[in-house]
């Protein structure tokens, strides 16, 4: 925003350096005069730029604060005001006077001591000033005049802030944050530098505004803006672009290993609870992650690639994503499978299968957890953690949650008594009225003895109204139903939830198992915490998620009660389960590896491989964070050093550690991080800029293999591998 005052003056001012008009002995009165109306304040200075003149009125002003002001540079005594948002900029005082440049409305600043020591005032005056030179084309000095400016530059002080703050948080708004990212982009395109864009809005905050009012939603965000301050104090800049959606901008960032520890803090932090008018209050949150210029190259590609970046990250909540340029394909098949999903609701072509939870002690099975399983007719067997989330979007989770609750009561019934059906409950669903009178005619119609019934509530329910919260769960003891909390540990810390007695078990959450036993873990510690914790409290722990022999080993001595993951059993379906207790009890002996290793992702999809100077395709059959299996290639010595090619400027420096006849594992030199949706990938890309060196025209990385790869064609030598053909 412009400075008004800076132009509309400028005749007045011009007016008040000219000539005075008057002739003969009048030319001092009016200059008194001027001065002392205000209008105008004149100055001088010598050749050396030392001030030589200054009007009685200002000087005895600079003389009551006990400034000496006569034998002072200029440039000593006003130093350049900051420029206001929008204003422009202005050349430094220092170098006009040194070139002896014309001085137009020029802003600047000094600070005058208050008389008895108070605090001393800043004041602003706009000044104006001509070289003078001599008859031989001497400098000689400057002369100028200068209005006081402060009440007006305060004023436009408090404007300009207006238009660049938001109101409620004191944050950046979306104005100020557009203009800051559009020139840092500018900026940073010149120097080659990088710049990470963060995108996030809060989880179920709609539902505290509802239920609390829009002064406990105002007072949230206000919290929130407070949190985000402290995670990134002066690294970044920190905005609000309206309602719950929130913007930060890092500059010099482009490590994504360091920007996934700065999201996953944001989770964790903006998770904790909220006193909000002695209620308490949690939510979550989501982060998408764009990085200039490898995502975009101007403001408005960055902004799109954190914003798909930002929803990719809502289909499971509470967690952050990368963007990728996969992901616009990604968002499209989510509305397309909300679609198809509503049919198989309606049609009821989801299935349910059955995990066991299993005593660690004598290897009896207690439990079974249902599982929600969808085979698309075109896609194939599709992830809950892909469809829930596209049903909770689409208001479909009552309906999917319910027909999930009976079809588990139904099959339960045709199991031994003592045996358990625990039924995960969203916490859309458990929040919509009716769901305890949707429990008690499943509990009807099957015929299931309630106390048989585990319904697996995450903590994520504890937002909002807590009241309500609490007559549901009234309700479902008094239908003498079990009560378990899901996920626990996971970031919404409902300590206070437990000793209220709704619980009947927890579950200790996979993230603590998983690597529990490596060297170091802090994570068998809070394993030990939480058993004892459900023990003072009389409930049972299950341990989720084991899959090896050491972790099964470490929990079942930290005093678990059950163990529920593949060491024991996948989901089975319901013929699998009658089958097994076909002799009356049903035991699941342990299977699996004898100690954790890093995990690893099955895939199959076509990736490149450099050596030296030819490129060759490859599959991509697994992956953990430090290796991979590929197929492709044949006469491979192990110990060759190549380079992998994962695509999207990826690229992982590795060395052959075996091989066979078409299939070579690899070590990477440099281990993969996580991408925030499960999977992994290079801490580092390379730049664009790089590419733009080589002539390729700068632009944001695409899905494809790595550009230089394929650029050079000419003066290649003999291949040293055998290039497989590769299937479809």
């Amino acid at each position: 925003m412009a400075l008004g005052f800076l132009k509309s003056t400028r005749n007045e001012s011009a007016a008040a350096a000219a000539p005075p008009a008057v002739p003969g002995k009048n030319n001092a009165r009016v200059l008194e005069e001027v001065e002392n109306l205000g209008i105008g304040i004149f100055w001088a200075t010598n050749a050396e730029g030392v001030v030589t003149f200054l009007s009685q009125a200002a000087a005895g002003e600079f003389a009551a604060a006990g400034v000496a002001v006569e034998g002072k540079a200029l440039t000593a005594l006003f130093r350049d005001a900051e420029m206001l948002p929008g204003s422009g900029s202005q050349r430094a005082l220092a170098f006009k006077c040194k070139t002896h440049a014309r001085i137009d409305d020029h802003i600047v600043e000094f600070t005058v001591p208050r008389a008895g020591g108070g605090e001393p005032s800043t004041r602003f005056w706009r000044i104006n000033g001509r070289a003078l030179m001599g008859a031989n084309g001497d400098f000689l000095g400057y002369r100028g005049n200068a209005i006081d400016i402060t009440a007006q530059y305060a004023h436009e002080v408090r404007v300009a802030r207006a238009s660049q703050v938001d109101e409620l948080t004191g944050l950046a708004n979306r104005r100020k944050l557009t203009e800051r990212l559009t020139a840092t982009l500018t900026a940073f395109r010149q120097a080659r530098r990088s710049c990470a864009l963060m995108m996030l809005d809060l989880d179920r905050f709609k539902q505290v505004n509802d239920t609390m009012g829009h002064h406990a939603g105002d007072d949230l965000l206000q919290q929130v803006a407070k949190r985000l301050t402290t995670i990134f104090a002066d690294r970044g800049e920190i905005g609000r672009l309206g309602g719950d959606e929130f913007q930060i901008l890092l500059p010099d960032i482009d490590d994504r290993g360091t920007l996934g520890e700065l999201a996953n803090r944001i989770v964790q932090s903006l998770s904790q609870p909220y006193q909000i008018n002695g209620q308490r209050a949690i939510i979550g949150t989501s982060v998408g992650i764009a990085i200039a210029p490898y995502d975009g190259v101007d403001a408005e590609e960055l902004t799109r690639a954190a914003d798909m970046a930002l929803y990719a990250a809502k289909e499971t909540r509470g967690t952050f994503r990368f963007f990728t340029s996969d992901l616009s394909a990604a968002a499209n098949r989510a509305a397309e499978l909300a679609g198809d999903l509503r049919d198989a609701i309606e049609s009821g072509a989801l299935g349910v299968s059955y995990q066991p939870l299993v005593d660690p002690a004598n290897h009896k099975v207690r439990c079974f957890e249902a599982l929600l399983r969808w085979e698309h007719p075109v896609h194939g067997d599709i992830s809950p953690s892909i469809f829930v989330p596209i049903a909770e979007e689409n208001d479909l989770i009552g309906k999917l949650g319910n027909r999930a609750l009976r079809q588990a009561c139904t099959d339960a019934v045709q199991w031994p008594g003592t045996v358990r059906i625990a039924v995960n409950v969203s916490a859309k669903q458990f929040l919509k009225p009716g769901f305890s009178r949707q429990v008690a005619a499943a509990l009807e119609a099957s015929g299931l003895a309630p106390a048989r019934l585990e319904l697996e509530i995450t903590e994520s329910v504890f937002v909002g109204d807590l009241e309500g919260v609490d007559a549901v769960f009234r309700e479902l003891r008094k239908l003498g139903g079990r009560l378990v909390l899901d996920d626990f540990g996971t970031g919404y810390s409902s300590l206070g939830y437990l000793r209220h007695g709704h619980f009947d078990k927890i579950k200790i959450d996979q993230s603590f198992v998983r690597g529990c036993t490596e060297s170091g873990d802090t994570n068998p510690a809070i394993i030990t915490a939480i058993v004892a914790l459900a023990k003072a409290l009389g409930m049972e722990t299950v341990a989720e998620g084991v899959e090896a022999m050491d972790e099964l080993a470490l929990v079942r001595d930290r005093g678990a009660d059950l163990v529920q993951g593949y060491i024991f059993s996948a989901a089975m379906a319901q013929s699998e389960v009658l089958a097994g207790f076909a002799g009356g009890e049903m035991h699941c002996e342990p299977s699996g590896p004898p100690r954790h290793r890093s995990e690893r992702i099955s895939i199959l999809r076509k990736v490149g491989l450099i050596h030296e100077d030819h490129y060759y395709d490859v599959i991509l059959r697994n992956m953990s964070k430090t290796g991979a299996r590929i197929v492709g290639l044949a006469g491979v010595p192990k110990g060759t050093e190549v380079v992998l090619d994962l695509g999207n400027g990826q690229l992982v420096v590795s060395k052959v550690v075996n091989t066979s006849e078409n299939s070579q594992g690899l070590q990477f030199e440099t281990p993969l991080i996580a991408d925030g949706n499960g999977g992994f990938m290079t801490r580092h890309r390379i730049s664009p800029y790089a590419l733009a060196e080589a002539g390729i025209p700068l632009a944001a990385l695409g899905a494809g293999a790595f550009p230089l790869a394929k650029w050079r064609e000419t003066q290649r030598s003999v291949p040293k591998f055998v290039q497989l053909e590769l299937g479809s």
